[in-house]
């Protein structure tokens, strides 16, 4: 009697998990659609900016002594500032806090994906809202306050990497401040102040050749003061620079602070991040 060795089983091999950039991708797809299924919001961060220029530009609409341009046109690169930290360090702010406070988070970490894609699908999001919403500033001030739009390449260059570096570095300190907020109820109270307190110290609802230099100084502690000079210098003439602090548009000083936040916004995520509540650990 002939025996037979026994063929070992062999098992097909598991497929392979998609990395965390792949997964970030898909995150961010859905974290666009839950956007913008909630209508109310989405009217809300696109219209916001939209009716302050509109009333500001309104209201202030005489030329700015000596500078060549008029109050509606600063008005025009200062809410698109606005609007870009609206749709990051607002809205990380919140929407974080919101969804650890509502155990989302905690659920998540107890996934496979990555922490990496979690982040990466909060990116996406403010990538693509920051850019709908700045297109939408850049038009309504092209065709309604005679704003030009760039004619060379090194101006767009340079809005380029205003845009990038300010989205950047709001966006890690809107996840940052999103830890401080010790519930959903709070967190639009613990946000939207120090955001607010900003936006009138740094040039976007008052001119800033008529805030005193104290408030300047502490203005130019943090990014959106940066952001507002930077496309300040992309989209006004020259002959508007007469209404800066420094005389100048500073593009040097503007990349090296935004840079620093970017970095230091890293920095305070890394150092502050919680995937549950303090109650919860």
């Amino acid at each position: 009697m002939t025996t037979t060795a026994a063929r070992p089983r062999t098992q097909a091999p598991a497929g392979r998990l998609p990395g965390a950039w792949i997964l970030g991708l898909h995150r961010g797809a859905l974290e666009i659609k839950q956007f913008f299924r909630q209508r109310d919001q989405v009217v809300f961060t696109f219209a916001f900016p939209v009716v302050f220029l509109f009333l500001f530009a309104s209201i202030f609409h005489d030329d700015v002594r000596g500078s060549g341009v008029t109050a509606s046109q600063l008005y025009v690169p200062a809410m698109m500032a606005s609007g870009i930290m609206s749709t990051s360090f607002q809205s990380l702010g919140i929407s974080i806090a919101v969804e650890r406070d509502e155990k989302v988070l905690r659920r998540l970490r107890g996934t496979p994906m990555p922490p990496a894609a979690y982040f990466l699908g909060k990116i996406w999001l403010v990538l693509f809202t920051g850019i709908l919403e700045t297109a939408i500033l850049l038009l309504v001030g092209a065709s309604l306050y005679g704003v030009d739009l760039p004619s060379d390449a090194g101006r767009w260059f340079d809005f380029a990497w205003i845009f990038v570096l300010g989205l950047t570095g709001c966006a890690l300190l809107g996840i940052a401040i999103s830890s401080v907020p010790k519930s959903a109820k709070s967190a639009s109270s613990v946000v939207v102040l120090p955001f607010l307190v900003l936006q009138f110290i740094s040039g976007v609802y008052i001119s800033i050749d008529t805030i005193p230099d104290w408030m300047l100084r502490i203005g130019a502690l943090f990014p959106l003061k940066w952001l507002c000079q930077g496309l300040r210098g992309v989209f006004l003439p020259d002959s508007a620079r007469v209404l800066e602090q420094a005389g100048s548009w500073e593009f040097g000083r503007t990349a090296l602070v935004l840079a620093a936040w970017c970095v230091g916004g890293l920095a305070l995520c890394l150092l502050t991040f919680r995937w549950k509540n303090r109650r919860d650990a």
